[in-house]
């Protein structure tokens, strides 16, 4: 990966507001003000903003002519070098925003892809990258060669996806199948651990949430994984498997995943789609909200869409309200699809006991408690119970083999 100047590039950021939004749709300027936060984490500053009115897009330039004026204007005043989007421009949008304006045009899916190559520190990781940034300049290599041989300081401009400026259609079609090899072969690796886990019976718990919402914080208090934790969006990108043990005894496995955001692209959805199959696999979904924050019922609408979009919206629910040591006075938040909902906080440890008793709960349910003596004939039972239930103690004793367990309540036979 090539290093960059550590000039900061000076943006003015734009949107478009649509006149008949859907209901429960983001506003402009509150989608803005995260464009802002995903711009500021990239490394440039905002210097400025325009919103414009519409029925929809323009679909040639985005915004219409007069507004076009108006944010030439604007660039002049703030000394801007560049606009982002908050939407993603089609090629023809880029280029004729470029030719109108003259000045380096990004969108927000660009942004967001600058900041995953900053963060990526596995090798899986950095390919899933390059995979995405690919798909995306695979489509707009016409009118795209100023931007991507930009290599000075500012955002857009990073990643295993710029190497050269020789990114014809033929070289990085070559490069997506030889990408999409390597991380098949990583994930029958990841298959075959898989497996192992099943193989182990031990619980998946998966930790899933909005950008930003501590879930990296929550997985280092329980664990000491020592993942970053910081005040920013997509801190952490490469997923964490640490084993914990429940004060009932009974060992589980949390895995953190990559964060959700409104409008993520779909180019990383599918470049990432492996690892966040993670959570498919899960016994139990733990989702970690940021309660503090005003947009708290959106975000976590983006987070179940997000999963049904990824087919794994089947699995129960256990909702982490946290960031409780932020909040001023009462504040009512609901997870009508949770199983349960516990207020915490992962930085002061505030309502973990409660949370670690509702996913020992859940993580029981369907399951019943046996306390009995098998006989030594009956010791294959053990292994069905290790593999389907959970297997508290066995002791050898003369009659056969003292147990407690929790047994799934559908088998009988292991009881």
């Amino acid at each position: 990966m090539y290093e960059t100047d550590k000039e900061t590039e000076a943006v003015v950021l734009v949107a478009v507001e649509e006149d008949s939004p859907d209901a429960g749709a983001v506003r402009a300027e509150d989608s803005l003000s995260e464009l802002a936060e995903l711009v500021k984490t990239a490394g440039a500053e905002v210097v400025g903003r325009l919103v414009q009115n519409r029925e929809s897009a323009h679909p040639g330039t985005y915004i219409g002519k007069g507004k076009i004026e108006e944010l030439r204007e604007l660039l002049e005043a703030t000394g801007a070098s560049g606009i982002v989007t908050d939407d993603e421009l089609t090629p023809a949008q880029m280029k004729n925003l470029e030719d109108a304006l003259g000045c380096n045009v990004m969108d927000r899916t660009m942004v967001i892809l600058d900041i995953f190559a900053q963060h990526a520190m596995t090798g899986e990781g950095k390919l899933q990258v390059e995979l995405a940034q690919l798909r995306y300049r695979s489509t707009r290599l016409i009118g795209m060669g100023r931007a991507m041989s930009r290599l000075g300081g500012g955002i857009g401009t990073r990643g295993p996806g710029e190497k050269k400026l020789e990114t014809d259609r033929r070289v990085i079609r070559n490069r997506i199948a030889q990408l999409n090899r390597e991380l098949t072969e990583m994930k029958k690796n990841r298959e075959v651990r898989r497996e192992a886990r099943t193989r182990s019976a031990i619980p998946v718990v998966a930790i899933v949430g909005y950008t930003n919402a501590g879930k990296s914080t929550l997985l280092n208090y329980l664990t000491d994984a020592g993942v970053l934790s910081k005040d920013a969006l997509f801190a952490t990108l490469d997923p964490t498997t640490r084993n914990y043990r429940l004060p009932n005894g009974q060992e589980i496995l949390f895995t953190d995943t990559v964060g959700f955001i409104r409008k993520l692209p779909h180019h990383l959805i599918d470049a990432f789609r492996s690892t966040l199959e993670e959570a498919g696999y899960s016994d139990l979904i733990l989702h970690v909200v940021d309660a503090s924050n005003p947009d708290a019922d959106t975000q976590m609408s983006v987070v179940y869409e997000t999963l049904r979009r990824l087919e794994i919206g089947d699995r129960k629910v256990i909702t982490a309200l946290n960031k409780q040591d932020r909040i001023v006075g009462e504040r009512v938040l609901k997870d009508l699809s949770a199983e349960r909902v516990v207020k915490i906080s992962a930085k002061t440890g505030e309502g973990i006991p409660a949370l670690l008793d509702a996913i020992t709960d859940v993580l029981l349910e369907g399951k019943e408690y046996v306390e009995r003596v098998y006989s030594y004939a009956e010791a294959s039972k053990l292994q069905g119970i290790r593999k389907y239930g959970q297997l508290l103690s066995e002791e050898y004793v003369a009659d056969g083999i003292a147990v407690k367990a929790y047994v799934p309540k559908d088998r009988k036979d292991l009881m």
